[in-house]
């Protein structure tokens, strides 16, 4: 049994439910014949990923949706072993480099090396490059980024590159001059709740549209996790209510928790047992970033209006430290441990005031 979110995921660019000009656009482009590298850049949960597959489909067929999983190795020039998960089909190879940390220059220049040298064995029909989707390219390292800059144009006559990212500032103008850039806008309220009610719909359910509008605007228009949060709440109450509680991830409300607990002391003893929490979520694989995010925001909300410019300065310093660092946690725990020290200044200076 698959989750809404892959079961009803559109497979072809004429079935998408918005952007559709867009997708009239990547459609000239396959039809035309001379297909460039693509930079597909947007905010999470807006159909990146979906486009992609879509205009492969129509690239090649359906043979692309014939997916293998394949542990690709390689070797650094100190002659490091690598291993690296690939998801492939017969026509395309996707691959997310920066998972090897600093040896994704390696990745990147063997893996396109490897299937820009293997030509279709039967062209009829077929196109005569392959593709390789590498997805997070803002998170390759610059030299990674000019290693791919090179192999683009050495493999261009057998190869496509299709580059997805969440933000084009951090890829060097280098590699954004050589491809084609095509923005996903996030879907609008309206829309993700229109394709709520739609799944919902072929489901056999009945979704109020207060309810679709309500779980639109806690995903933040993130359709994928709408489509999540809305099966969620499925599960734990069915028939729908207008005025239904939303489930919400547990990872957030536990960092609802945290903040909380920040805000409520301010000690050594209670920076240990935030220590601890945070340690928690990483371990179950939460994004530091998206930690880092939560924690702002909670934090944000909980303390008082002169404050708030101060704690966004001080989470801007310490998430810049964190994206040049390598263990998030010491830098998440420097955010919290300064955010305490202004934090309890503040209180004493309004208890002396007072007095």
């Amino acid at each position: 049994m698959s989750l809404w979110v892959d079961k009803y995921r559109p497979k072809e660019l004429s079935k998408l439910d918005y952007h559709l000009e867009q997708a009239g656009h990547l459609k000239k482009l396959v039809e035309g014949g001379d297909f460039p590298h693509l930079l597909v850049y947007g905010p999470p949960g807006a159909g990146k990923k979906t486009r992609i597959m879509c205009l492969l489909r129509e690239l090649y067929g359906s043979g692309v949706e014939r997916l293998r999983i394949e542990h690709q190795n390689f070797q650094t020039p100190s002659k490091k072993k690598l291993e690296i998960i690939t998801l492939a089909s017969n026509y395309h190879v996707e691959v997310n480099p920066s998972d090897v940390g600093i040896y994704d220059t390696v990745v990147v220049q063997e893996l396109i090396k490897t299937l820009a040298s293997v030509h279709q064995l039967d062209t009829t029909g077929q196109r005569e490059f392959k593709v390789v989707i590498l997805t997070e390219v803002d998170k390759l390292t610059k030299d990674a980024q000019h290693a791919l800059r090179r192999t683009m144009e050495k493999y261009i006559a057998t190869c496509r590159l299709i580059l997805c990212t969440n933000s084009t500032s951090k890829v060097i103008p280098a590699i954004r001059s050589r491809c084609l850039g095509v923005r996903v806008p996030a879907p609008s309220v309206e829309q993700v709740a229109q394709v709520l009610q739609s799944v919902c719909k072929k489901e056999g359910l009945n979704l109020p549209p207060e309810l679709a509008t309500r779980m639109a605007e806690a995903s933040n228009r993130n359709l994928r996790r709408a489509l999540l949060l809305c099966e969620a709440t499925k599960v734990q109450q069915y028939p729908f209510s207008k005025q239904q509680e939303l489930v919400m991830p547990d990872w957030e409300v536990y960092l609802r928790e945290t903040a909380a607990k920040i805000v409520e002391e301010q000690s050594p003893k209670r920076l240990l047992e935030v220590r601890e929490r945070i340690y928690e979520l990483l371990t179950h694989c939460i994004p530091s970033e998206a930690i880092f995010k939560g924690l702002l925001q909670e934090l944000v909300k909980n303390c008082d209006g002169e404050l708030k410019c101060e704690v966004t300065s001080l989470a801007a310093f310490h998430e810049h430290r964190l994206n040049l660092g390598s263990k998030p946690i010491f830098h998440i725990e420097a955010f919290v441990a300064a955010f305490m020290a202004l934090y309890k200044k503040f209180l004493e200076e309004s208890m002396a005031d007072m007095f």
